[in-house]
C-alpha cells in the first residue's frame, strides 16, 4: 500500500510539473513586447518603407507603407494588407531582419479591422 502511494504522490508531482518544463524548454517564437525595450528611433531606422509584415504563424500579410511618428511623438508603422491599411506602434512589433512580425493573426487583424 505504502508504495502506491508513494507511485501516486510521484506521478501528480510529475504530471504537475511537467507543463512548467515543458513551457521552459519549448521554443520561445518572437513576440512584439521584444521591441518593447528597444530605443523606438532604433526600432524605426530598422524598420524601412516596404518591408515584410507577417502574422504570428510567420505567414506574410502585406508590406510597411510608411514610418513616421505620431502626436506623442511614438513611431508608428502604417501597414497595407490586401485592400486594407492599419497602423501600429512599431515598439509593438518584433523587427527582425528587415521584417516585422505583429502579435496576430490574419484572420483576428481582419476581424479587428471590420469594427
Amino acid at each position: 500500500m505504502r508504495s502506491i502511494l508513494i507511485l501516486g504522490a510521484a506521478a501528480l508531482a510529475i504530471a504537475t510539473a511537467a507543463p512548467a518544463f515543458a513551457q521552459d524548454a519549448a521554443p520561445q517564437s518572437p513576440s512584439p513586447a521584444a521591441a518593447k525595450g528597444a530605443d523606438a528611433s532604433a526600432t524605426a531606422a530598422t524598420l524601412a518603407v516596404g518591408a515584410m509584415v507577417k502574422d504570428k504563424t510567420g505567414a506574410p500579410i502585406g508590406t510597411v507603407t510608411e514610418v513616421k511618428p505620431d502626436a506623442t511623438g511614438k513611431q508608428v508603422a502604417t501597414i497595407k494588407m490586401g485592400a486594407d491599411t492599419f497602423a501600429v506602434e512599431t515598439e509593438k512589433l518584433a523587427i527582425a531582419d528587415g521584417s516585422a512580425t505583429i502579435n496576430a493573426s490574419a484572420a483576428e487583424l481582419k476581424a479587428m479591422l471590420k469594427k
